[in-house]
């Protein structure tokens, strides 16, 4: 596999999470008011996970550059 299908595939992977992320996050804040508070605190600690996972396939994929 070349370094541009790599890049298409981290691409898409970046995609993904950051749909994943954005629906973690509406979650979190329909509970962040809520006696369920504690919930929202996972929510977004899991939020600030994917945030980091997209920003290493950003790195990956920007090695691949060089």
């Amino acid at each position: 596999m070349g370094a541009e299908s790599d890049r298409a595939e981290l691409s898409t992977l970046r995609a993904q999470i950051a749909d994943v992320a954005a629906r973690v996050t509406n979650l979190a804040e329909r509970y962040d008011q809520s006696p369920d508070s504690a919930i929202a605190a996972d929510l977004f600690a899991a939020e600030r996970a994917l945030l980091a996972a997209q920003r290493s396939l950003q790195q990956a994929s920007t090695e691949l550059e060089d």
